[in-house]
């Protein structure tokens, strides 16, 4: 009876431990606070940031008409003669919003589109072409450097590039490979710099079902995750291996004691 109590006392600390520590992994620990939110939360919607490439292309169903609000890469005349027997589509030039948030656009000039959305600066280029086409054109704004960061205690750490320019906290984890073991969930760093250029860092809590209706929930252009390391592998990274054969030593001491209770029955 004295080996099963020791055995149970032993035993008991990493019985609590192993309890403690699951209660730290799982995402979305109370559906419920989502489930019960009657306000319907407004959709996403990037904002065009000072440092963004943009893409846009203008069509009307004369293309010589729309051709001069195009910006179109220079082809080198000798590339010109090799193929000047084959139909390419000409490679439109991206433009790159300055500091200011302004782009210079063919024949109009200066446009601000900082701080708009594509369907606004769609808009916004519409109307500015009213006066020099018949017709209404087809506007197309894309953004094409619009990546997020993911490091820390992540399964594949790196920068993403989103080709939708939507993607929230957890589809940016699926990106890395999810956390691993010793990602901390509830303290997940995210840094953000704003159109002025103003940096904070926010922390989230995915063990919270209630950050799907942060604000932070879904990750702006050039965002970063830091998923900082829980204790275990802070002290890993202090001791090394000594940890590790801790407590290797203490699961062969608890089978050791398993068996002399057997035996001593």
């Amino acid at each position: 009876m004295k080996i099963k109590r020791l055995l149970f006392l032993f035993s008991l600390p990493l019985l609590l431990a192993a309890c403690t520590s699951y209660k730290n992994v799982p995402y979305l620990q109370n559906p419920e606070v989502v489930n019960g939110f009657e306000e319907a939360l407004p959709l996403y919607d990037a904002k065009i940031m000072p440092k963004d490439l943009l893409s846009i292309t203008v069509n009307t169903s004369d293309p010589q008409a729309a051709a001069p609000f195009n910006l179109t890469v220079q082809t080198p005349l000798n590339a010109a003669l090799t193929n000047i027997n084959t139909t390419t589509q000409p490679t439109l030039q991206q433009y790159l919003v300055n500091n200011s948030g302004e782009i210079d656009f063919p024949v109009i000039g200066t446009l601000k589109v900082g701080g708009l959305s594509k369907n606004e600066a769609e808009d916004l280029i519409r109307e500015k072409l009213k006066p020099y086409l018949k017709e209404t054109p087809i506007v197309t704004v894309r953004m094409a450097n619009y990546k997020i960061s993911v490091l820390g205690e992540v399964a594949r750490p790196g920068s993403f590039t989103i080709g939708n320019e939507k993607v929230n906290v957890l589809e940016a984890l699926a990106m890395a490979g999810d956390m691993t073991i010793y990602g901390v969930r509830d303290n997940v760093k995210l840094i953000r710099e704003d159109e002025s250029g103003k940096r904070e860092i926010i922390n989230l809590n995915l063990n919270n079902a209630a950050i799907v209706t942060s604000p932070y929930y879904y990750l702006k252009q050039n965002d970063i995750l830091y998923v900082t390391p829980n204790e275990t592998k802070a002290k890993n990274s202090d001791i090394g291996n000594s940890t590790t054969l801790w407590v290797s030593s203490i699961s062969i001491l608890v089978s050791i004691a398993g068996l002399l209770v057997n035996i001593l029955k």
